[in-house]
């Protein structure tokens, strides 16, 4: 049984899947084979690099660094990182709060144990290059691990800037981003010429769709993906506000709603990353424990978009 657990985790994704149906285990699998103790990884298929399967959304406690400091962002960012997380998605927002930002990232202990993101929302080449100028000066960083077009914001132009600061070693990765349907097949559109190291899109228990389309179509490219929106900015907890979390959940070592939808989001073997927006480290310790221990399987991730569509 032990060579076929140590060829499960040598396979691509599609194999994965295909090994566990051998196995008779669903690639979605609750099983206490796959209980993991620390954050697991999955691969970047571009270059083969890990990355942990739950990052930051730093966008709410990044927005409140001007207000509130930057300990609450420090702190986040260090629970993130205790936790056996790296990845921490940012967008330019004032100088105000991205200088705090780049100080937080600059810190001797936080440096080199990030994966930092930026995105490119301007319309115009040279608006473009310099709000990438920018944010290389307030985050302190002369290579930015992944530069993104928020949005398809002015797609064409600024992916011309993306490729160019790849070629001259600016940019690790490039990508694009999309969190709303309307974009959606703009976004395929754009896959079906280009080919970028990552895609984002949102995806939850509560949003779909990008199960029938995107995913498997990141999946055949071989694309890394980052999902954001896991909770609906918010409004899922809201409508979830005084329903408790079914018992069932146990089954696949649920604590939480937002474990809930951490969980389902995770057992889909294509995505790479989640992207958590929190500034308070006790919910981002809470979101890093989403991965560790059971997840659901096929049958249970169908009781799940069951039971939140009757809510």
């Amino acid at each position: 049984m032990q060579k076929e657990v140590d060829k499960i985790f040598s396979t691509t994704r599609r194999d994965f899947i295909a090994t566990l149906s051998a196995l008779g285990v669903s690639g979605l699998s609750s099983s206490p084979l796959f209980a993991q103790n620390q954050m697991p990884q999955r691969l970047i298929p571009s270059t083969g690099e890990a990355l942990p399967v739950v990052g930051l959304g730093s966008s709410k406690v990044v927005s409140e660094v001007s207000s509130n400091g930057m300990d609450p962002l420090a702190a986040v960012l260090r629970t993130l990182r205790d936790s056996g997380g790296s990845v921490v998605d940012t967008w330019p927002r004032n100088p105000e709060n991205d200088a705090g930002l780049g100080q937080v990232l600059s810190a001797p202990d936080l440096r080199n144990s990030l994966f930092v993101t930026t995105k490119i929302d301007k319309v115009g080449k040279e608006a473009g290059i310099q709000q990438f100028r920018e944010t290389q000066r307030l985050y302190r960083r002369e290579t930015i691990d992944l530069v993104q077009i928020f949005s398809l914001t002015d797609l064409d132009t600024q992916w011309e800037n993306l490729q160019q600061w790849k070629e001259e070693g600016h940019a690790r990765y490039i990508g694009v981003t999309v969190s709303e349907y309307r974009l959606y097949d703009q976004l395929e559109e754009f896959l079906g010429r280009e080919t970028p190291d990552f895609v984002q899109m949102n995806y939850s228990v509560t949003e779909r769709r990008a199960e029938e389309r995107l995913l498997p179509l990141a999946e055949d490219m071989g694309l890394a993906v980052l999902l954001n929106r896991p909770f609906m900015n918010g409004a899922y907890f809201q409508r979830l506000q005084g329903v408790p979390l079914p018992d069932w959940t146990a089954e696949f070592d649920c604590e939480s709603w937002a474990q809930f939808s951490l969980k389902y989001i995770l057992s889909h073997p294509t995505v790479t990353c989640v992207l958590t927006e929190t500034s308070n480290p006790h919910h981002m310790a809470e979101n890093a424990r989403a991965p560790l221990g059971g997840m659901p399987d096929t049958a249970a991730r169908e009781r799940m978009r069951a039971y939140i569509d009757q809510i």
